[in-house]
């Protein structure tokens, strides 16, 4: 992407001030200050840091799960702090994935109704089917009826990565994808991620604090006493 092409007015994310304080004690924690951030349709970032670093914080945040302290984020050109809880959800729904480090599937749910979940906020025509395609797609179309516990980490983290995409979102955040699974599993499960983004031309915006990861992104952001600073492809991992 060229950075003649991206102005405000085509950002899919754009965070302005950004700031996140808890109380820690009797003091204020600040984990995030006055962070600025734009995200273009179709790019996958990599925001880096440190564990403890406040990356989850922030992917939260971006997300509207969570509200900030301070600052403006705008997503899809609707200002976050004018809706309340069900208004953010609706604006995600259909809209936005997530893939998360520990996977979040539901234990009593097999793996089709795992996947199906989103689709009951943003229902498509065809949905069962469509649940049953993802899982094919990611290799787990034998593996419908199984509950999480009877799947291997990775096998979760696919189940994870179905229900990411069925709603042909936009754009999916994703928190250490591969922080429990082992290196050659994490591998697999990066290249699945980065192929089924680029087939779906999705937006993709990952926390990390894996470098070679970072490095398969088109751009890499450091974050770092609470604020995000760029940082080259060819410093990634020096």
């Amino acid at each position: 992407m060229s950075d003649s092409s991206r102005t405000s007015s085509s950002t899919i994310l754009h965070a302005r001030g950004l700031g996140k304080q808890v109380t820690s004690g009797e003091r204020p924690l600040t984990i995030l200050s006055a962070l600025d951030l734009e995200v273009f349709p179709g790019e996958t970032l990599a925001i880096l840091g440190a564990s403890g670093a406040g990356k989850s914080t922030l992917l939260g945040l971006l997300a509207g799960l969570d509200q900030p302290t301070s600052g403006e984020l705008t997503l899809f050109g609707e200002a976050l702090a004018s809706l309340d809880e069900d208004g953010r959800a609706g604006l995600r729904a259909g809209r936005v994935g997530f893939v998360f480090q520990n996977f979040q599937l539901l234990p009593t749910l097999t793996a089709l109704e795992n996947v199906l979940l989103p689709l009951e906020l943003a229902p498509l025509t065809n949905s069962e089917q469509r649940g049953r395609d993802w899982l094919a797609r990611v290799g787990l179309g034998e593996r419908l009826d199984h509950l999480p516990k009877q799947l291997s980490g990775g096998e979760q983290q696919r189940v994870a990565l179905a229900r990411a995409f069925v709603t042909e979102p936009q754009l999916v955040f994703a928190d250490e994808p591969t922080g429990n699974l082992d290196h050659a599993t994490g591998g697999r499960i990066i290249d699945l991620l980065f192929a089924l983004n680029r087939e779906a031309g999705t937006t993709l915006v990952l926390v990390t604090h894996d470098y070679a990861l970072a490095r398969r992104c088109d751009r890499c952001l450091q974050l770092e006493e609470g604020r995000l600073m760029p940082l080259e492809l060819d410093e990634v991992g020096a």
